[in-house]
């Protein structure tokens, strides 16, 4: 095998990224390196998110620059916040071993005053977003007249956030003269297009196929219905208690408000968006990088960037138009060699957008069944029982307690004992799914619910329900209670925690009543209009799903507003309209509402970074 001695670096370099832990050059680095080092060339790299492309460029852009000088030599074009200081921090490593050397990060979020007084220092190497760059330019505050080399890295998804006119004014001030280093994951008809204005006769470095996923990411996907798609994420996680996950959504709005919600239900789950302050995903990130976060919900432009091993899931909640941003999302897991999981949580409408992904990657999807409420409890019984197993014991802390412990529990046999210490965790896991309905849909839309924990039975509807009527249609509880109990015949008194919204409601019915109320209002109209109604999965507490101690998550979840509300679903459900959930259910409504990706672009553009 190849080792980083052999590749021609410096050996100051070599020393410091044997200091970092680098042993071998990855197939990027080994290809890529020795061609950058042995002539002054331009050169496009492509190669799977992941892969070491950093490294491929930053360890020869560290050999050629010259330190003993203050101007600037190199500049880095990346496309947001977290891949610019991500970028910076390896080559400050990189560079380590070099008197005086000053790599700066140019971007948006952060004072510019303060980069503008880093750059006047003397940064020899200049990593920055495309937007800051502009501004800096245009302030007359960076030279880059004498820049010899200039790196664009994940230059198709600068282009997919819509920076094309900014790299072309970037590129314009820099030395005709200088070398251009294009990496990119995917190349599009516009990486294409950049390689041809703005490069000589480049070398091209490709490790696998062009557009090709990474080898070792398994691609699976969940048919379900539209309204079922949070409650089949729910059952994602709870079936993996281990998992360690990025949740892609479409819109900014769309990602909080699931955040929001899996805070809610007990998973230790924040976002990332661009509505976030610079010190507000700085926060974020130290904490899924801690791994206190299980799973990080992320727009696809706030993600790029994301360097953390051991993502073991990505989810795609919503799959993208562009079957190439499909690459990049799968490409945050499986890094470094590792093994990782790709799952798409699709409605029947969506199969298509599997095929032209399938066609994109080279590889097949799986099409996964999501796991019934039993085997959903006996892999989160399993773990529990792991974890006791394997605990580690601090015998000189816990061994004061000992004695009054041992006496409270005396009476009781170390069968009884085992029992009655799962039940206290595992009940409440086990309650709310009680009676779980099957979630996957066949290819027809249908879906079967006859499952149950006890494994047998038809699964009746919970007490609690979800209507399409409101404050708009005249209601109030009592006149609600008054024609509920009209419709279905049952006692107006049965009618409990009626909770009117503007457009839709909620309410509890007793159990043994739950399936007369349901059926009662199937095809029933009110003033012309078709009333639909439905059951929600979970139990009405504020522990549902993931509301217990298992996988890591905390009880409770904080931030919850002791509010509740829903998101309704249409037939042809492709986005999200309005705002929460029912406190402590799994099941969302969502609406037709559909995402423009244009103007996320634009917004972006806007932004800076």
């Amino acid at each position: 095998m190849t080792s980083f001695e052999e590749l021609g670096l410096n050996k100051r370099i070599i020393d410091a990224i044997k200091t970092m832990g680098f042993e071998n050059p990855t197939p990027i680095q080994q290809q890529a390196i020795p061609q950058l080092l042995a002539e002054k060339r331009d050169l496009v790299g492509l190669a799977q998110t992941g892969t070491g492309k950093t490294a491929a460029f930053g360890l020869p852009l560290v050999h050629f620059t010259d330190f003993d000088k203050r101007h600037t030599q190199a500049l880095i074009i990346c496309p947001t916040r977290e891949l610019c200081l991500q970028i910076t921090r390896d080559l400050s490593n990189f560079s380590s071993n070099f008197d005086n050397a000053n790599v700066v990060a140019i971007y948006g979020g952060a004072s510019i005053e303060n980069q503008i007084r880093e750059i006047n220092r003397g940064a020899q190497i200049v990593v920055a977003t495309p937007g800051r760059m502009v501004d800096m330019i245009e302030r007359g505050r960076i030279k880059l007249n004498a820049v010899k080399t200039v790196v664009l890295d994940e230059a198709d998804e600068m282009l997919n956030m819509g920076f094309k006119e900014d790299l072309d004014n970037i590129l314009s001030e820099t030395p005709e003269d200088k070398n251009t280093w294009l990496f990119s994951a995917t190349m599009p008809n516009e990486v294409a297009r950049i390689a041809r204005n703005y490069m000589t006769d480049p070398i091209e470095v490709t490790v696998g196929k062009q557009n090709q996923g990474a080898e070792n990411i398994e691609h699976v996907y969940y048919m379900v219905h539209a309204r079922d798609k949070y409650a089949a994420l729910k059952r994602i996680a709870d079936y993996n208690p281990d998992i360690f996950g990025i949740v892609f959504c479409r819109t900014r709005m769309e990602t909080q408000e699931i955040a929001e919600h899996l805070i809610k239900d007990g998973y230790n789950a924040d976002s990332l968006h661009g509505d976030l302050s610079q010190q507000q995903r700085d926060n974020v990130m130290k904490r899924y990088r801690n791994k206190t976060l299980q799973m990080l919900v992320a727009t696809d432009v706030a993600a790029r960037g994301i360097d953390v091993n051991n993502v073991t899931h990505v989810i795609n909640y919503n799959l993208p138009d562009d079957p190439e941003v499909y690459t990049h999302r799968s490409g945050r897991t499986a890094r470094a060699g590792r093994s990782g999981v790709s799952i798409a949580i699709v409605n029947m409408k969506e199969t298509g957008k599997i095929r032209d992904i399938e066609r994109k990657i080279g590889k097949q999807f799986i099409k996964g069944k999501l796991p019934s409420g039993v085997q959903v409890c006996e892999k989160q019984l399993i773990n529990l029982v792991n974890k006791i197993h394997d605990a580690e014991v601090n015998e000189q802390e816990i061994e004061k307690f000992l004695p009054q412990v041992y006496d409270m529990l005396k009476d009781i046999s170390k069968e009884d004992l085992i029992k009655r210490m799962l039940s206290e965790e595992f009940n409440r896991f086990l309650d709310y799914y009680k009676n779980a309905p099957d979630l996957n849909a066949d290819d027809r839309g249908s879906r079967d619910r006859k499952t149950s924990v006890a494994g047998h039975g038809n699964a009746q509807p919970t007490g609690r329900f979800f209507i399409n009527l409101g404050e708009i249609d005249g209601m109030d509880q009592d006149s609600f209670r008054t024609y509920a109990a009209d419709v279905s015949g049952v006692d107006p008194f049965d009618f409990k925690r009626i909770n009117i919204k503007s457009t839709f409601s909620f309410f509890d019915v007793d159990p043994k009543n739950a399936q007369k109320v349901y059926d009662s209002f199937q095809f029933k109209k009110f003033n012309g209009r078709k009333i639909r109604i439905d059951h929600s999965e979970g139990k009405g507490g504020a522990v549902s799903g993931g509301g217990s101690n298992f996988g890591g998550r905390s009880e409770g979840g904080g931030r919850s507003r002791g509010k509740e509300s829903s998101f309704r679903s249409e037939t042809k459900d492709k986005g999200f309209k309005g705002k929460g959930q029912e406190r402590g259910k799994g099941d969302f409504y969502s609406s037709s509402k559909k995402y423009n990706s244009d103007d996320s672009k634009r917004e972006f553009k806007r932004r800076r970074n």
